[in-house]
């Protein structure tokens, strides 16, 4: 019974980031999943509902002295990077279920620190 109540909560959650951010504007989403090893994101443009771009933790080198928020951090620059090489500055960032908090902010504040507005 327990569990349930968490999953609901964390459904519930998500589906409120997500309808704030695709009610909000007509930009690209940047959609983000962490596990507990690695961390993803990508540019999905809800218009097309296609992945415009996506980086991953997995994709990182030299990734082995660093924590997990910093690798994150390097998730968001890598992201902008290839955002920014597709004509695309601007972006909605979707935290899904998980908190603005830890890895998340990170990758956030990587995206804006490789130039993405968000």
């Amino acid at each position: 019974m327990k569990i349930k109540k968490i999953q609901r909560g964390r459904k519930q959650r998500a589906e409120r980031v997500r309808r704030s951010v695709k009610n909000a504007s007509d930009r690209m989403r940047v959609s983000v999943f962490r596990s507990l090893s690695n961390i993803y994101a990508q540019l999905i443009d809800d218009k097309s509902h296609k992945t415009v771009v996506a980086s991953t933790s997995l994709k990182i080198d030299n990734k082995e002295n660093l924590d997990k928020k910093a690798v994150a951090k390097l998730v968001g620059i890598d992201l902008a990077k290839k955002a920014i090489a597709a004509n695309i500055e601007e972006a909605c960032f979707d935290r899904g279920q998980y908190l603005y908090h830890g890895r998340v902010k990170s990758l956030a504040e990587g995206l804006r620190e490789g130039g993405l507005k968000i």
